[in-house]
């Protein structure tokens, strides 16, 4: 029986500091009462689940409390018979008459109280995961309508924790902490009653031991989270210092650094063993410490209870139901401590999923009777009238933007970084939206339009070209999923891709991922500018697609989008000045103003900026 508590308890504390990070050990909900209220609100539709818990685990409760008392009464009638039998001097056998009833009973007993346990977890399980799939497609919906603000202050890693790791954790907790707490206080208040009506001495004994080894393990379990603290830590800054010597080994060598490097190295991970065995230490120290504490218990409960046998006062079948009920009382009480960190660990969790679900949501699109629409052939002017725009409401990037587009121009927009040249595209596009002014395609106003229908007749070709992770040719077919192969063939064709994708080991069935080592940046550049010539845009927009090439990839992407951009009016960002001379417009911009607009011959016979820009690229 002390066994199977220290067991239980050690158990508990190697999961919390193997688990806990220093973050975490100190997570605790803003606001735990508005949480659970939420959280039981975002239930709705489940709650006969957990109604039908609440039920199991108060009859499973009774049964699992009463099964001890019970084993009394058999043990008891039990001892008489083999009394009376040894007595007559006859050899004891169990019948119906003799026990067998009793011991039936106390079978089924326990396999009710088996059977309500299984109810129990199974129902929880079901209401756990129909809650963590309804905040989940809440989520899914909710990042549709966040603006993309939110993704510009919030890292990526930390918006899919939130959707995965702290749902997880919701429902690992509601299944197994809530459910262990909710039966650890039905058992305690059961079993302690119990205890106290066979013997208030020997309960109150017990007691007594109980918050000495509550307030023991309290203590250390608090010690073994700081130390596992610290060697978490130490570990995130040898993970870090090593990835970081990996990833810059060719530098490290060209300077002759190995060995400082190998030092550092080593020097933390020094530290981290002296970490190690601290936390080490604790952890297994805790094991005869609690071990000791409930032997005492047991030897001073045993020489009393012996005595009270002796004397009559109490049965042998009391003697064994009340050392169960101890076994009964200390693990839920072991477990407590810990499953309420949990709990509050969780809800704090899922207070960062409420955290994103309130989050201020982009403007409503116009509903479909009213949204403006543009003409059945579109034609591709574009024209800003005094834009006004900042991503900080009282800090202004563009206070008075204003030109116009013709169809088929080809429009380039050049300037230093973080000049605004991404920002005034985002707002063609509407990724954001305009503080003042208008933005009009074709003479309707884009504010008053759908954001799908406005981006359906926009193409887009970005610095970093992402690949999805499938074929090739379902990359290429990415913004038309219903092109069919001679569609997807003739795009790769004018994107000048075909003949590196024949050479791929399954040509257009060549599976690749966003990572892939086998395509080139410039090729995947390509198959970028192939996915937009199958869309077949109105508008292209091509931000710094050539950046990060070579000058032979370079030409071939050039030609590529001269093919793509013929009868298109397109917007081209670039810092090669050589790839934009022959636009019909270029868009000079300074902190996030317009500050030169004309052609290449007409800002070189200027003089200003941008001839100065131009000549320092070909001094």
């Amino acid at each position: 029986m002390a066994e199977e508590i220290m067991e239980q308890e050690v158990r508990e504390v190697e999961t919390v500091t193997s688990d806990i990070t220093e973050t975490e050990q100190r997570e605790v909900p803003k606001d735990t009462w508005g949480t659970i209220r939420r959280l039981w609100s975002a239930a709705r539709g489940e709650r006969w689940r957990f109604a039908v818990v609440i039920v199991a685990i108060l009859i499973y409760t009774g049964f699992h409390v009463a099964a001890p008392a019970y084993s009394a009464v058999v043990i008891d009638v039990l001892w008489q018979n083999i009394q009376e039998s040894f007595a007559a001097g006859k050899t004891f056998v169990v019948t119906w008459e003799t026990g067998g009833f009793e011991l039936a009973m106390y079978l089924v007993i326990w396999t009710v109280a088996c059977g309500l346990y299984s109810v129990q977890c199974f129902v929880m399980a079901g209401f756990a995961e129909k809650l963590n799939l309804s905040l989940r497609t809440s989520i899914s919906e909710k990042l549709n309508r966040l603006p993309l603000k939110f993704f510009d202050t919030h890292k990526p890693g930390e918006v899919v924790s939130r959707t995965t790791n702290d749902l997880d954790k919701m429902s690992e907790v509601l299944q197994t902490g809530l459910l262990k707490l909710m039966t650890a206080v039905g058992t305690i208040i059961g079993a302690l009653f119990m205890m106290f009506w066979y013997s208030p001495m020997l309960t109150c004994v017990f007691l007594v031991f109980a918050l000495f080894s509550t307030l023991v393990t309290k203590y250390v379990s608090k010690q073994t989270l700081r130390l596992a603290a610290d060697r978490q830590r130490y570990v995130g800054e040898l993970t870090a210092t090593v990835e970081e010597a990996y990833s810059g080994r060719l530098v490290i060598k060209s300077f002759n650094r190995e060995e400082e490097s190998s030092a550092e190295v080593h020097e933390l991970a020094d530290k981290l063993a002296v970490a190690s065995r601290r936390a080490d230490f604790m952890t297994n120290a805790i094991s005869p410490l609690i071990r000791f504490i409930i032997r005492l218990a047991q030897v001073l409960i045993a020489v009393m209870a012996g005595g009270m046998l002796v004397g009559g006062q109490i049965t042998i079948g009391v003697f064994q139901a009340f050392f169960h009920y101890i076994y009964q009382v200390s693990e839920p009480l072991t477990q407590l401590g810990f499953t309420i960190n949990t709990l509050q660990n969780a809800l704090a969790s899922v207070e960062r999923v409420f955290d994103i679900l309130d989050e201020e949501e982009i403007e409503a699109d116009p509903a479909a009777d009213v949204a403006a629409t543009l003409p059945a052939a579109v034609e591709g002017s574009v024209d800003f009238e005094h834009v006004r725009f900042g991503y900080d409401a009282d800090k202004p990037l563009m206070r008075d933007v204003s030109f116009h587009v013709k169809p088929g121009q080809k429009i380039a927009i050049v300037g230093a970084t973080g000049a605004g040249k991404t920002t005034l595209i985002n707002l063609l596009m509407r990724f954001y939206e305009i503080n003042g002014g208008h933005i009009r395609l074709d003479g309707v106003d884009t504010h008053e339009m759908t954001r799908a229908d406005l981006r359906s007749n926009f193409g887009m070709v970005l610095q970093d070209a992402w690949l999805f992770e499938g074929t090739i040719a379902e990359n290429i077919a990415y913004g038309k999923p219903e092109a069919t192969r001679e569609e997807i063939v003739e795009a790769a064709k004018m994107a000048r891709v075909d003949y590196f994708v024949r050479t791929m080991p399954q040509g257009y069935d060549t599976r690749v991922e966003n990572d892939a080592e086998n395509i080139s940046q410039g090729q995947r550049q390509l198959l970028t500018i192939a996915r937009v010539i199958l869309c077949d845009p109105k508008i292209l927009i091509l931000d710094e697609a050539t950046s990060s090439v070579d000058t032979r990839t370079e030409q071939n992407i050039v030609h590529a989008m001269e093919a793509v951009m013929k009868g298109r009016t397109s917007f081209v960002i670039a810092h090669r000045l050589s790839t934009i001379v022959d636009a019909d417009l270029i868009l000079h911009m300074r902190a996030g103003t317009i500050i030169e607009q004309g052609t290449h011959e007409e800002l070189l016979a200027e003089d200003g900026p941008y001839a100065e820009l131009y000549r320092s690229q070909f001094a």
